[in-house]
């Protein structure tokens, strides 16, 4: 109750004109959120723009939540909107895109995450479709129940479901064939 409070005292002198609570707001969301973007994007300087357009809207609506529900919850579904779009958006225009991780493939460095569970989650994710990837970001990254996950995206639990056991049994057979379980 207390951390609920707490964003919405926040919110509150934000919305009253307070830059210093809204700053404060940003913090402490704004690694979950970059996370979030990055892990879906694999790439950091997209991550870092979808993070600024989800504040962007965020600031934009912030007079129009009503304080139903946790604030997280609302700020994950603006993040989970903007992203879609984004990744909407890459697919009708692929570009050729340089990730930190191919890079330092061609270049012949290890990655210094190279033991990272997320860094190796990332290296097989490539596969997924964005449908399945959300699922496994919001279950596994962002602790969501399925309920949860069905209320941010509007997608029927069981459907959610099955992408999620697809999405697993994907990453499975891709690190089966590479050895790595």
């Amino acid at each position: 109750m207390l951390g609920i409070s707490s964003d919405e005292t926040l919110i509150n002198k934000a919305l009253g004109g307070s830059q210093r609570s809204w700053v404060k707001l940003v913090q402490r969301h704004e690694r979950d959120v970059y996370n979030y973007c990055l892990r879906m994007t694999r790439n950091s300087s997209d991550a870092m723009d979808l993070l600024q357009e989800v504040f962007l809207a965020v600031y934009r609506n912030l007079p129009s939540y009503r304080g139903e529900g946790q604030f997280r919850g609302w700020l994950l579904r603006i993040t989970y909107t903007r992203t879609m779009d984004f990744m909407r958006s890459r697919m009708r225009s692929p570009q050729l895109v340089a990730d930190d991780a191919a890079e330092e493939e061609m270049l012949g460095y290890p990655s210094p995450e190279a033991n990272n569970p997320d860094q190796t989650y990332q290296q097989y994710d490539a596969a997924l479709p964005p449908e399945q990837r959300i699922v496994v970001e919001l279950k596994f990254f962002q602790h969501l129940t399925f309920e949860e996950i069905s209320q941010q995206t509007h997608i029927p639990v069981n459907t959610l479901k099955s992408r999620l056991y697809a999405a697993l049994q994907k990453l499975k057979i891709q690190l089966e064939d590479r050895h790595v379980m």
